[in-house]
């Protein structure tokens, strides 16, 4: 397993050994860490692990939680124990190629209606970047996000890298709620609540689609490694496809920024 910056993990998998290495997380699970910095190209190498480790382990496997740079495998210890884990994961790692790149991926386009009554953080990342509110929505919109983990909540997808000219940090007083659908982004990542919540993004528009449903295959549509692009539409084109256009409620706090 070779890739620009990555060394072979050699014969020793012990932490502080070289890169991809294999860490004990308990009796019944290995953390695979692939990487020590978060890049999107990451992902390609990931969800390829992930594919591995469900063909090898099947109905063994319990859990696959991957992050921006390992993969968490919980595996089933009645049925195998930690050193044939351990083994088999070494022959995954030695022979393991990355997935195709997210270009070449199928593509969720999610439509977005980006207005201040929704995104009222608009302003905020406007006068931050010193951009003007069309410049700010054509920057978010034209780039091609990779979702990098799932956690928060139920469907929430982590998606980056946003570019730099965008960079924002967390709001210094989380809101009590934010509405499902808001599209937002914290840092270099970006986002859309797929529903009602506390939460601390800067809220810059809204999605009409529904990115977390129990009666879907999944039941969350976005999955790690997948491409996501942001499509801005009008309000009127956001209400026929299901949005709901009710402005974002501020809350009352001292000293916050919202």
């Amino acid at each position: 397993m070779r890739k620009a910056g990555m060394k072979d993990h050699g014969e020793t998998l012990s932490a502080g050994s070289t890169l991809p290495r294999l860490e004990n997380a308990g009796i019944d699970a290995w953390i695979i860490r692939l990487f020590d910095s978060i890049e999107e190209s990451n992902m390609n190498w990931i969800t390829a692990l992930m594919r591995e480790c469900e063909a090898a382990l099947g109905d063994d496997l319990i859990d696959l939680v991957p992050s921006y740079t390992t993969v968490l495998v919980h595996y089933d210890c009645q049925q195998r124990d930690a050193l044939q884990i351990r083994a088999l994961l070494s022959s995954i790692l030695s022979r393991l190629q990355p997935d195709e790149a997210a270009e070449n991926l199928p593509i969720h386009e999610l439509p977005v209606w980006y207005d201040i009554s929704v995104g009222p953080e608009l302003e905020r990342l406007s006068q931050v970047s010193n951009l003007g509110y069309p410049q700010v929505i054509q920057i978010h919109s034209e780039h091609l996000y990779r979702v990098f983990a799932l956690g928060f909540a139920p469907g929430f997808a982590f998606m980056g890298s946003l570019p730099e000219a965008l960079e924002l940090p967390r709001l210094e007083t989380p809101r009590t709620r934010v509405p499902a659908g808001s599209v937002a982004i914290a840092g270099r990542q970006t986002s859309a609540y797929p529903q009602a919540s506390p939460g601390g993004w800067n809220l810059i528009g809204r999605t009409p689609v529904r990115l977390f449903d129990r009666d879907r295959d999944g039941m969350s549509l976005l999955q790690v490694g997948d491409a996501v692009r942001f499509i801005p539409v009008s309000k009127e084109e956001f209400i026929r496809l299901g949005g709901d256009p009710t402005p974002v409620v501020r809350d009352r706090v001292q000293g916050g920024v919202q």
